[in-house]
């Protein structure tokens, strides 16, 4: 899977998990050159607090449009830590 924010791949791995129509990549697979961290946070009765980051390519910047769980609640386990994304970012199988 790849994530791609204006015309430049900001992720990519073959071991995303699928949860709620999101792919979560882990975080060693985003290019991280493009991520600053967010003073955003939400929170998911199920899940847990997200944290997000904003994506900024070639100067132009998606605000908070990566979120991860740096903790999650049980049953969630196999999303921590991991990175998903929306607000344009597209997220496509290669």
């Amino acid at each position: 899977m790849k994530a791609i924010w204006n015309n430049q791949v900001i992720a990519q791995s073959d071991d995303t998990v699928q949860l709620e129509g999101n792919h979560y990549f882990p975080a060693d697979s985003i290019n991280k050159e493009f991520f600053k961290d967010s003073q955003l946070n939400t929170n998911c009765p199920y899940k847990g607090t997200a944290s997000y980051y904003s994506v900024d390519v070639q100067g132009k910047e998606n605000k908070d449009a990566a979120w991860y769980y740096p903790e999650t609640k049980k049953g969630y386990e196999k999303i921590k830590g991991r990175v998903a994304f929306w607000r344009g970012v597209e997220v496509v199988n290669d």
